[in-house]
């Protein structure tokens, strides 16, 4: 995808935010990036196959946490309601 591309698929991200996080994603060998000398100058970044790996990772991680979102906010409110000021300073001593 070329820059321009990415910024317009990733909505909340600053150009300088994507920026470094294209830079930190080449250092870490996730993705390639080419620029073709031409005016306008154009980029295109793509996956590394180590990437489209990781890709496949994330899918299956971001799926159980979509599945359990509710039993996790439950939990969360579950234990908040349970917890008493006594309870909270004797963990922080």
């Amino acid at each position: 995808m070329r820059f321009t591309e990415l910024e317009r698929e990733i909505s909340g991200a600053s150009r300088r935010m994507l920026t470094l996080t294209l830079r930190n994603l080449e250092h870490d060998g996730l993705l390639t990036r080419t620029v073709y000398p031409v005016v306008p100058p154009k980029t295109e970044y793509q996956a590394t196959p180590m990437a489209r790996e990781l890709y496949q990772t994330l899918l299956a991680l971001t799926g159980w946490a979509d599945r359990h979102r509710n039993t996790i906010a439950a939990a969360r409110r579950t234990y908040d309601e349970q917890a008493t000021p006594s309870a909270i300073s004797t963990e922080s001593t």
